[in-house]
């Protein structure tokens, strides 16, 4: 989740018809290879087997991956193609100053220069943990917590941000969410199963080994890790679960700055948002008000000195990647137990990530201009245009859905903005200071620079032309309160799309990718949301409680699978994107019956077009996984499991019975009357 609510589709996907990378289509003699293929198993017993099997057998996770797949390789060549940018950009002498190259090149430069990084030791924060030393007061923890967020050093006990106003889209307001906890979900504090505790073991020892290489003593840094789990278990405690987050109803909570101090006793918000250099404001959205009211009671009742060793473990921890090598090596160990990777991701590949992460829109701008064409953004352009068509036939045709609603919903698709490829406004980070020769504080720079950019947004018109994304990225989006879809240039591949594959293949992959952002916007969450935007409910009493019927037996579906034989999917967290690759694939396949091949049973390598249709979504999901990280995302991940988001939409889908002549007997055979029809 960004500043406004979205939706993706790995986080995300699509694939688009004039590849940004030719030479690669050049290379794919068979967009659905048989030798990929495990022909032994039937499809309506095991179609991700039968769709992938030899592939996945063949392309275990390389030992820097925690996972592998379509995405994973698209994402790796891809990453090769920012790296050759970066390296060409860094070692350009005359670049002038001030210039797109000139600031990118010198951003990756400072950061892959290890000698300058490792002299330097932990020398960087040194005076930030003096400040907090030197914290005496009450008043002063709270100046200093308030003092991190604007300098961009830490976002300690809750998060801020500024977004839109879900129900004044229009607006740009002040927000406040739970936080304050460094595991990946609150799970990880609350349950005492074996992974939990493991995990738990593993987060002290981090602790206190960056305690330990700033030079606290062994047993005080052992004690500090357990007065900061302590601290961070009570703030677990009072968060909402990830499902009860996806509630928009529930997490939209308005209040003027008075009544939220009269609710949080010792946190004056309006003393608090002049800290945060946040002016003319008089009220803010909380997204769990019960958490703040925790929080301001931990504040008080929690000694000053357990809350500074708190705010030392904020400072060490988002450090620790772009420190010495024994910070790196200590923070990698933490993300080997979390996830299982066997080996740390090269310095080049995550100074490239880094790059796209910080300064993504000047690294964008070099990154379309040589792997992205004109050509490219046209053909998609006509493609979300079928994908669009198509949907409103559905809709049309929704035997579930009244008149009253099936006209607010055609208004909502027609309202629908796409964007593709790159912004057509760049942001150019007017005063942000990068340095050759510092890399630490590059990091620093654009963290401060990135909070007040975001804090300048207030008063001013909600600005439709940013984008969430980077040019590079290998996802795409759904945004609610702007109501568009979101297309990267970097997604804009094999296999997702490709200018030389036929109908079918470019219809199963990228034109299932359209419309499962398209679906978002009607999903269990986005459905919520009308065609500005707002958070308005548009349904008839009567459509919406069918459409909740059918959302509620798609979650059971996916409440049945499971992975690594005892840990089952959450059918409730994933369901906004279970809804849009079910309603996504229906609307590519009903765009894609609308074309030439669509409507011929000719044969291309073996398969009728509709099996190519569907092989196509197959391969878009194949991949292996890491059983640490497999068994951590089932918490945190809104997205099914690769294997089961391959066969969760067409089982449900008359055409894949067809294609693929799946009977009753078939592992995979739904009852006709039991699949769930949506979109």
């Amino acid at each position: 989740m960004k500043i406004f609510l979205k939706a993706g589709i790995w986080g995300a996907g699509t694939a688009l018809l004039l590849s940004a990378f030719p030479v690669q289509a050049q290379k794919q003699k068979k967009f659905i290879d048989p030798a990929n293929m495990d022909r032994s198993v039937k499809p309506g017993n095991d179609f991700y087997e039968y769709a992938s099997g030899t592939w996945i057998k063949n392309n275990p996770v390389p030992a820097k991956e925690t996972r592998w797949g379509s995405f994973n390789v698209l994402r790796d060549f891809n990453i090769n193609a920012v790296k050759s940018i970066l390296e060409k950009a860094g070692a350009d002498k005359n670049a002038p100053a001030g210039s797109v190259e000139k600031r990118v090149g010198d951003f990756y430069a400072a950061g892959m220069d290890s000698a300058a990084i490792e002299k330097l030791g932990y020398n960087p924060i040194k005076g930030d943990l003096a400040a907090v030393d030197a914290i005496q007061t009450q008043p002063e923890l709270l100046q200093k917590i308030n003092g991190l967020r604007v300098s961009g050093t830490a976002s300690p006990v809750y998060g801020f941000f500024v977004g839109q106003d879900r129900k004044n889209v229009e607006v740009m307001i002040p927000q406040l969410s739970q936080g304050g906890t460094s595991l990946p979900d609150r799970d990880n504090y609350l349950k005492d199963d074996q992974r939990s505790v493991q995990i738990r073991d593993a987060y002290a020892k981090y602790i206190t080994t960056l305690f330990e290489l700033v030079g606290t003593p062994a047993e005080a840094a052992r004690a500090n890790a357990a007065t900061i789990f302590k601290i961070e278990k009570q703030l677990a405690a009072a968060q909402l679960s990830r499902v009860e987050m996806r509630d928009a109803y529930k997490t939209y909570n308005k209040f003027s700055l008075d009544e939220l101090s009269k609710i949080t006793p010792g946190l004056n918000w309006k003393e608090i948002l002049s800290e945060l250099e946040v002016k003319g404001q008089d009220s803010i959205l909380v997204n769990n008000p019960a958490f703040f009211t925790t929080a301001a009671a931990l504040l008080k009742t929690i000694p000053l000195n357990d809350w500074k060793v708190y705010l030392k473990w904020y400072l060490l921890k988002g450090s620790a990647p772009y420190l010495s090598t024994p910070f790196v090596n200590a923070n990698f160990a933490f993300t080997q137990a979390l996830t299982g990777q066997k080996i740390q991701t090269p310095r080049w590949q995550r100074m490239s990530s880094l790059t796209d992460g910080n300064i993504g829109e000047l690294l964008g701008q070099l990154y379309v201009k040589e792997y992205f064409k004109p050509a490219a953004k046209a053909r998609m352009e006509e493609l979300v245009a079928n994908l669009r068509k198509a949907f409103e036939i559905r809709i049309k045709g929704l035997d579930w859905m009244g008149a009253a609603t099936k006209e607010k919903a055609l208004a909502k698709l027609a309202a629908f903005r796409p964007k593709i490829g790159y912004p057509d406004k760049w942001e150019n980070y007017n005063g942000l200071v990068i340095d050759r020769n510092n890399f630490f504080q590059n990091i620093r720079n654009v963290n401060n620079w990135s909070y007040h950019f975001m804090i300048s947004r207030l008063g001013k018109p909600v600005d439709r032309e940013r984008w969430g994304m980077t040019p590079p990225t290998v996802n795409a989006y759904y945004s609610a309160t702007l109501n568009e879809i979101v297309f990267p240039a970097g997604i804009l591949q094999f296999p997702f799309f490709d200018p030389n594959a036929d109908d079918a293949v470019n219809y199963g992959g990228i034109g299932a990718v359209i419309g499962h952002e398209m679906s978002h916007g009607f999903d269990d969450n986005g459905s919520k949301y009308d065609a500005d935007g707002t958070l308005r409910n548009w349904w008839t009493d009567e459509d919406r409680k069918k459409f909740d019927a059918k959302a509620d037996a798609l979650a059971r579906q996916f409440d049945g699978y499971t992975i690594l034989d005892t840990i089952h999917v959450n059918g409730k967290l994933t369901l906004g994107e279970n809804i849009g690759d079910l309603g996504g694939l229906n609307v590519a396949y009903e765009a894609f019956k609308m074309t030439k091949q669509g409507q011929s049973n000719k044969k291309i390598d073996g398969f009728t077009p509709d099996q190519r249709f569907f092989l196509a979504w197959a391969q878009v999901w194949r991949g292996n996984i890491l059983p640490e990280t497999a068994a951590q995302f089932i918490l945190t991940d809104p997205h099914s499991p690769g294997e089961y988001r391959t066969i969760g939409a067409p089982v449900n889908m008359d055409a894949w019975y067809k294609a693929f002549n799946v009977k009753e007997g078939d592992k995979l055979y739904k009852k006709p009357e039991d699949r769930i029809r949506m979109w």
